[in-house]
C-alpha cells in the first residue's frame, strides 16, 4: 500500500531542513585559537547523547508504523534532549562538541530518510506485509558498506538475491514440515519483540525478512536461549563476539540477552563483514555461524563464493546447513502464501504495568492466563523483561514491559486478593523429593550430557566462578559430570 505524505509530513520536513541548515552553519564556524584541547564528552553526557538516539529510533519505528503524532513527538524530544547536552557540552572545558553534532546529524539522518522518502510519491510502510510487495527493499541502504552492497547487487531485493536452489528448497521442506510449528513459534516471539529489535535494522537499511530469517535459526525468538558452545541470546553471540560489538557484563546482567542490544549487535557485525566479504550475502551468513576468520580463509576479500567447493567443503556441516536454512526463512517470510504458509495476525503493541505487590514473573503469567492470548504469556514476558528471574519476586512499584492486551488483563486479573493468594500458593509449591534452595541460591540444576559449566552459567544469567564457588568446583578445569546436581546463585538481577 503507497502513503502520500500528510500535512503533518511536509511540516516536519520544512522543520527538519530548517534545523539541517542551521546546525550546518554552526558546525562550520571555525572554533577560537584559544580553545582547549578537544576531549570526549563526559561520561553522563554520552549517556544522554545514547538515550536521544534511543528515543530517535523509537520516533523512527513510530513513523514506521504509519504513527505520524508519537514520530513528531519522540523527533522533537530527541532534538531537544541532544541541544540540551550541546549547552551543557559547550560549558564544560575540552567537551568535544563533534560529538555531540555527529549525533545530531545521526537523529536528523534517520529523519529525513524516513520525511524525504513518504514525498517522493508515498513510500509503503515498513512491515512484512508490505516488504515482500516493494521493489525498494534492498539488502543494505544506509551505511556506508551498504551503499557499495547495493550498487554491486544492482539495486536488486532481498527477493531477487536469495537464489532458491537444491538446498534452499531442501531447507523450505524442513521449515513446512516438522519445523512448521517452530517458525510459527518465531513469527509470535518476533511481533511481541519487533518494537525492540526491528528499529536497528530499519535504521541500517537491512531487510526485516533476515532479521527474522537469524531470530528463527538461532533461537527461535527465545531471548534466553543458550547453545552448548556457550553462544546465548536471541541471536547467538560468544562471549568474546559479543564483547567486540558492546555485550557483556552489565552488574549481573548479561546483556548478550536483552533483545535490542543484540539486534544492534547482530547489524553491526553484519555490516563489517559485508566489507570484508564482497557484500556476499551467504558469505556473511557463513561467517556469522562458522567464524568470519574461517571465512577469510576459504574465501578472501569474498572472491570465491559460498557455494564453490573450495569454500563449501572445507566448512563445518554445520554452517553448510546453516545458511541456506537461514535463506529459506527468509524466503518465506518474503512469500508464505506461496507455499501454504500462514503467519497470524497478533496485537503486539507494546505496553506496561507497574506492580501493585511483590510478584514474579510466573506470579503473573498465572494471573494473566490465556487471556488475549490462548498460548499464555509466560514466553513473552520473560522475552520482553530478560533481566528478571522467572521465580523472583520483584518490590512493589517494579515496571514490568508486556502486550497492551496482556496489560490490560492484569488490571483485572492480577489484582484482586483472592486471585493473588491462589497464584502465590502455586508458585511456593514444590515437588516432593525436590531440593529446597539454600538462602542465596535461585535453583538447582542438573548436569545434562555435553553441557560444560561455561553453558550453565551463561543459562543462567551467571559468571562461571559464581556456580563454581557454590559447588566447590575448582579450577582450571572446572570439571562437573553428568547428573550433577548444582547449587546455582540467584546471580540474575
Amino acid at each position: 500500500m503507497m502513503r502520500r505524505p500528510s500535512s503533518l509530513t511536509l511540516a516536519l520536513l520544512v522543520v527538519l531542513l530548517g534545523a539541517c541548515s542551521g546546525r550546518s552553519a554552526r558546525h562550520d564556524d571555525a572554533a577560537p585559537a584559544s580553545a582547549p584541547t578537544a576531549q570526549a564528552p563526559p561520561a553522563e553526557l554520552r549517556a544522554e547523547v545514547d538515550a536521544a538516539l534511543t528515543r530517535g529510533r523509537a520516533a523512527l519505528y513510530a513513523w514506521r508504523q504509519g504513527d505520524a503524532v508519537a514520530s513528531h513527538e519522540g523527533f522533537a524530544a530527541a532534538r531537544t534532549r541532544l541541544a540540551a547536552v550541546a549547552t551543557q557540552c559547550a560549558q564544560t572545558p575540552g567537551c568535544d562538541m563533534n560529538a555531540v553534532v555527529q549525533a545530531q546529524d545521526t537523529l536528523l539522518a534517520a529523519q529525513a530518510r524516513a520525511l524525504v522518502g513518504a514525498a517522493h510519491a508515498g513510500a509503503p510502510v515498513a512491515s512484512a506485509a508490505t516488504l515482500s510487495a516493494t521493489s525498494d527493499s534492498p539488502l543494505l541502504t544506509d551505511l556506508p558498506a551498504a551503499a557499495a552492497s547495493l550498487r554491486l547487487l544492482n539495486g536488486r531485493d532481498l527477493a531477487d538475491i536469495i537464489e532458491v536452489n537444491e538446498a534452499v528448497r531442501a531447507a523450505l521442506r524442513e521449515w513446512l514440515t516438522w519445523l512448521r510449528p517452530f517458525l510459527l513459534d518465531t513469527w509470535e516471539n518476533y511481533q511481541y519483540l519487533r518494537h525492540k529489535m526491528w528499529p536497528s535494522y530499519a535504521e541500517a537499511g537491512l531487510p526485516e525478512a533476515l532479521l527474522f530469517a537469524i531470530l528463527a535459526k538461532e533461537s527461535g525468538g527465545k531471548v534466553h536461549a543458550v547453545s552448548g558452545a556457550g553462544a546465548a541470546g536471541p541471536l547467538q553471540f560468544m562471549p568474546a563476539t559479543g564483547q567486540r560489538f558492546g555485550l557483556g557484563k552489565q552488574g549481573d546482567f548479561d546483556t548478550r540477552f536483552d533483545p535490542a542490544a543484540a539486534t544492534r549487535a547482530n547489524v553491526a557485525y553484519l555490516n563489517a563483514q559485508f566489507a570484508l566479504l564482497n557484500h556476499d550475502l551467504e558469505l556473511v551468513l557463513a561467517a556469522y555461524n562458522g567464524g568470519e576468520g574461517r571465512m577469510a580463509r576459504l574465501s578472501p576479500r569474498g572472491t570465491r563464493r559460498f557455494w564453490d567447493r573450495r569454500v563449501f567443503d572445507h566448512l563445518p556441516r554445520e554452517t553448510r546447513t546453516y545458511v541456506p536454512m537461514v535463506l529459506a526463512a527468509a524466503w518465506l517470510f518474503l512469500h508464505p502464501e506461496q507455499y501454504g504458509l500462514e503467519f497470524p495476525a497478533i496485537d503486539a503493541r507494546p505496553g506496561s504495568v507497574t506492580l501493585p505487590s511483590t510478584l514474579s514473573l510466573n506470579e503473573v503469567a498465572l494471573c494473566l492466563g490465556q487471556s488475549g492470548n490462548p498460548r499464555g504469556w509466560f514466553r513473552t514476558l520473560r522475552n520482553l523483561n530478560p533481566r528478571w528471574d522467572v521465580n523472583q519476586r520483584l518490590p512493589t512499584g517494579t515496571v514490568l514491559e508486556l502486550p497492551a492486551a496482556a496489560a490490560a488483563a492484569f488490571a483485572t486479573q492480577c489484582t484482586a486478593p483472592a486471585a493473588l493468594a491462589l497464584v502465590q500458593a502455586l508458585q511456593e509449591a514444590e515437588m516432593p523429593g525436590a531440593e529446597t534452595p539454600r538462602p542465596g541460591y535461585a535453583r538447582t540444576h542438573i548436569v545434562a550430557k555435553g553441557e560444560t559449566l561455561s553453558a550453565i552459567a551463561n543459562r543462567h544469567g551467571c559468571g562461571v566462578k559464581d556456580i563454581a564457588t557454590a559447588n566447590s568446583i575448582s579450577p582450571p578445569r572446572y570439571a562437573i559430570r553428568i547428573g550433577q546436581r548444582l547449587r546455582v546463585p540467584a546471580c540474575r538481577s
